[in-house]
């Protein structure tokens, strides 16, 4: 299966702003667009924050899920060209760096627009392989303790066995993507890349981060904040400000 019929996926939840930038943003595993809603008020008005919904989750969960990211980028980025009329940015956590990383990738590969910035979050560079089971052959049971470990979601919700088994298919699925993607070489990107981490984030080390640098022909800068898997809730405040500084801090394009 190819994946979903191509819909709207930003103006299924946002309709279309008119700032000066649009930043597209991807969400990690298990999580819908709805965990972008604030940031509108936290992001100056020239940038026009455009949460992605995914399919399965949100107002598409009836659609069927994807399991491959690479079908999953060429959807969406087929999806995303008559959005990229205004200057365009790319922030991904977790699962959705990989996601935007390919994304962004894509439509420079394949439409010749290109993203003023993409901003990688929480994940390991996309050669390094993951050691150990991946979490999406875990049963149940290892899969619900190894989100409790990242302390991303609240132990009542863990623990709720119902929510938890209408929640699980998604969750899997969104594991499958980074799990299973495998890194084919190929044209890099050309606009400045950032990562960004937390502290104490076991996913992603400041080495893993590191690891980004040969992604792209232009600048590079890795950013640590407190914290764990979950900085970008618990640091919001601090992280939009460094998007925006970004953002609005002038680059040299690429030779």
């Amino acid at each position: 299966m190819s994946g979903p019929a191509a819909g709207s996926w930003v103006e299924r939840l946002w309709p279309r702003t008119a700032g000066e930038c649009r930043l597209f943003c991807l969400p990690y595993a298990g999580a819908s667009a709805t965990v972008f809603r604030s940031w509108k008020h936290g992001l100056p008005s020239r940038i026009s924050v455009c949460p992605i919904e995914l399919p399965g989750r949100g107002m598409r969960h009836r659609e069927p899920l994807y399991h491959r990211l690479l079908p999953l980028a060429g959807a969406l980025a087929a999806d995303l060209v008559p959005h990229l009329d205004l200057p365009f940015a790319f922030y991904g956590h977790s699962m959705g760096a990989l996601l935007g990383f390919e994304v962004a990738r894509m439509i420079q590969q394949r439409y010749g627009l290109g993203p003023t910035h993409v901003f990688v979050s929480g994940q390991r560079a996309p050669h390094l392989r993951r050691l150990g089971t991946p979490s999406h052959l875990l049963p149940d049971a290892d899969l619900v303790g190894r989100l409790r470990n990242m302390q991303g979601s609240p132990a009542s919700i863990l623990d709720d066995q119902e929510f938890m088994r209408l929640r699980l298919p998604i969750l899997r699925a969104d594991f499958a993507i980074p799990e299973t993607y495998a890194f084919a070489t190929g044209p890099v990107l050309s606009c400045p890349l950032v990562a960004y981490g937390g502290a104490a984030d076991p996913e992603a080390s400041r080495t893993d981060l590191d690891a980004w640098r040969g992604y792209t022909t232009n600048t590079f800068a890795v950013r640590i904040f407190p914290g764990n898997h979950f900085f970008l809730t618990t640091e919001q405040p601090a992280l939009l400000g460094a998007i925006a500084g970004e953002i609005d801090r002038p680059h040299v394009p690429a030779a």
